[in-house]
């Protein structure tokens, strides 16, 4: 594998194409609460926060060696994450759909930036309540971004978009959570905003 000398946890999905289960356990021991992190925040459910962990780690056992080393690993694996959420919130939408006998909503656009935001805010109550408010995909573009500490071109690859549009999304993000953490500076408790 290409990735391995460049991401150091590409040795473990080498011995986990090999099929050997202790690599597993030290890749899921790390990988997983990053999984559930990035799932919850998605999907808003713990228990389906958690079902996607064991889903995600399982085509990670099965599918170790499709690993190409393009980038890096916590990158694939919060790209499979991410067609995971994809698929089940599509099976939600139908289901609504049915329900309701309605078409089912497009996704929100997504906003951009959230450090200018972070150092303006002046409890962590605040931005909690204010990332709370954001759309979904602005949300979890933030939550990579200053969560997870990816880069742009990283992000873009998990959600399968262009740089351009994450940088976008950020752009929007950080001016929607400016407004929202002025608007609860001013009004002094983000609980009766």
């Amino acid at each position: 594998m290409v990735g391995a000398k460049a991401d150091p946890h590409a040795a473990w999905l080498e011995a986990i194409a090999r099929g050997e289960e202790a690599a597993m356990r030290g890749f899921y021991d790390t990988y997983a609460p990053v999984v559930y992190a990035f799932a919850l925040r998605r999907l808003e459910q713990p228990a389906e926060a958690a079902d996607l962990v064991h889903e995600v780690m399982l085509e990670v056992w099965q599918k170790a060696d499709t690993y190409g080393g393009r980038s890096r690993v916590r990158t694939w694996l919060l790209g499979i994450a991410h067609h995971k959420i994809l698929d089940r919130l599509r099976v939600v939408s139908r289901h609504r759909e049915r329900e309701t006998g309605t078409e089912p909503d497009s996704l929100p656009a997504e906003p951009e930036g959230v450090l200018e935001a972070l150092a303006a805010a002046a409890s962590a109550r605040w931005v909690r309540y204010c990332l709370e408010r954001l759309s979904v995909i602005h949300r979890q573009v933030m939550h990579l971004a200053f969560f997870q500490e990816l880069s742009y071109p990283e992000i873009a690859a998990i959600l399968d978009c262009p740089t351009g549009t994450v940088k976008t999304r950020m752009l929007h993000a950080r001016r929607q959570m400016k407004r929202c953490l002025a608007a609860v500076g001013a009004a002094g408790d983000p609980d009766t905003a």
